[in-house]
């Protein structure tokens, strides 16, 4: 006999593809919306109510970021089903998911346990089919509320099965204030599809690209036998097939989202928690965030499986570490392994960090991987 929690999820599942009929047929069929029509606040009482401090607390007496990130994510979905919303339907008809975290800007390192947090958010830029959700976190604290975070993330919508593409309402400034930010949404498109093209696993790396990982090589040459083979780690350096840390986590039915697949956020609480760790170890320190850079969600995760996390200290420049964490499902019947998310993190120590030295070809593209997103980051 199956669950009755199955049960009922397989006949509510059963029940959204009737939604299909609603759809509309092109985007033009649907009635343009405003920014001030999808924005949303939402309150999070930890300074009024000490029960929910449980839930986000660390050890270290502060807020575990991995639970932000949860809750970052459910509202990119809110602000997005606002903006969608129809008073003539009883149910949304489309199914919202996240395709991209495209950064997370921190302006505040530390969050603390003990005070009111807001966040608040609204769409900010549409596609045909995609939704760009700008949101802003801020802590109270000596009687005002104080920024801690800007998030962008783009959201697609797909049809109630979650099968294909669904169009969803245009979107119309108000204003040059709102034009600037419908602007700056093109901006990212263009953005995302030029690194995209630019990507290390299509091109070749740039003449100076080139020199950089030549460089890092000479500096590891033995001169004493002078061989392409013989390698030599710098000193106050750390090998990058050294600086790894690995994680499994079963997908549990708990985790699942209406979809009967696993929710966005906590896989991205999950990478977020392995990647820090292993800065942490790496540095020698607790570092802090400085930012969440471009998290593509390729493929989505099904309950039951196994899911393999795995993180690399790819970039080191001073005090800031770049953490990329790779994930895959595992079919343990097939033996086949999928990606499914690449996430890429910025951390600092509080103390200068070892340099971290690439040995082969592919880590080496790791490395001006880890760059790149780097000087995106910290350099503008």
């Amino acid at each position: 006999n199956k669950p009755r929690e199955f049960v009922d999820h397989q006949q509510a599942m059963a029940d959204r593809v009737s939604l299909s009929s609603m759809l509309a047929k092109s985007q033009q069929d649907l009635p343009a919306r405003r920014m001030k029509d999808s924005y949303l606040e939402v309150h999070l009482p930890l300074g009024s109510e000490p029960q929910l401090r449980e839930k986000y607390l660390t050890f270290h007496n502060t807020v575990r970021f991995g639970r932000i990130l949860e809750d970052l994510d459910s509202l990119a979905v809110l602000i997005s089903y606002s903006h969608t919303y129809n008073s003539a339907l009883k149910r949304s008809p489309l199914s919202i998911v996240t395709a991209l975290v495209d950064k997370i800007d921190m302006r505040h390192h530390v969050i603390y346990p003990d005070c009111d947090i807001k966040f608040s958010g609204r769409v900010t830029w549409v596609g045909r089919t995609s939704i760009e959700a700008k949101m802003h976190m801020s802590q109270y604290r000596d009687g005002a509320y104080a920024p801690v975070l800007d998030a962008t993330f783009v959201m697609v919508a797909r049809d109630p099965e979650n099968k294909r593409a669904a169009f969803v309402n245009p979107l119309k400034a108000d204003g040059p204030e709102e034009e600037k930010l419908l602007q700056e949404g093109e901006a990212n498109k263009s953005r995302r599809v030029e690194l995209s093209t630019a990507s290390l696993l299509k091109v070749a790396p740039t003449d100076d690209e080139r020199k950089i990982i030549h460089s890092l090589f000479l500096n590891t040459l033995d001169t004493n036998t002078v061989s392409f083979r013989s390698r030599v780690l710098p000193p106050n350096s750390v090998w990058m097939e050294d600086a790894k840390l690995k994680g499994l986590e079963i997908c549990h039915p708990q985790e699942r989202n209406i979809f009967n697949r696993i929710f966005g956020g906590f896989l991205m609480r999950k990478a977020y928690e392995l990647g820090w760790a292993n800065a942490c170890s790496y540095g020698g320190c607790r570092p802090n965030l400085v930012a969440v850079d471009d998290i593509l969600f390729q493929k989505p995760v099904e309950i039951g499986s196994l899911l393999l996390l795995s993180s690399q200290v790819c970039y080191t420049q001073g005090k800031y570490i770049q953490v990329r964490v790779h994930s895959e499902v595992f079919d343990p019947l097939t033996r086949q392994h999928n990606t499914t998310n690449v996430f890429h993190y910025t951390f600092i120590s509080d103390r200068d960090v070892p340099n971290i030295i690439p040995k082969t070809y592919g880590e080496s593209m790791l490395y001006l991987d880890g760059k790149r997103h780097f000087n995106q980051t910290v350099e503008p």
